[in-house]
């Protein structure tokens, strides 16, 4: 099993749309709980929305001391473009934060075009996307440690 006692993990969460981000949260935090990142060894960091998931990752970053941060939010289509923008943006810019910081920077951010679809990625089940994202982040924190990355 992966051991991520030894990393120190960033999750930023939008507060737009709670019902959603929060299920995300919870799914994140107990995968990092059961492969041994304590909450100790997390901070959680709130913003506004989406938009500001991307800053927030990047002063984070550039704080330095943490192995992996992830992103957390939801994204849910409505009638104009603007969630096209967002959810463009707020990929390229998590993208961006990884590569200038070379800290793992996972996109926990579903773009769905229901509430209902949204919900479902959030469940307490398997399915949780927050549990992915922070699966990802453990294992690519792991990847980056032996590569002599981080």
């Amino acid at each position: 099993m992966l051991d991520g006692s030894r990393f120190r993990v960033a999750l930023v969460v939008s507060r737009f749309n709670e019902l959603v981000t929060e299920k995300l949260l919870d799914g994140a935090e107990r995968c990092l709980e059961r492969h041994g990142c304590t909450a100790e060894r997390r901070k959680v960091v709130r913003v506004p929305g989406a938009w500001e998931i991307p800053q927030a990752a990047s002063k984070l970053a550039r704080g330095g001391g943490f192995d992996a941060i992830i992103g957390l939010g939801a994204l849910i289509r409505g009638e104009t473009p603007h969630f096209d923008v967002l959810a463009a943006e707020v990929a390229r810019g998590l993208g961006q934060v990884g590569l200038d910081s070379g800290i793992p920077t996972i996109f926990g951010v579903l773009t769905t075009n229901t509430v209902e679809q949204a919900l479902a990625r959030a469940a307490e089940t398997s399915a949780n996307k927050g549990w992915e994202a922070a699966l990802a982040a453990l294992e690519m924190a792991d990847v980056f440690r032996d590569l002599g990355e981080s």
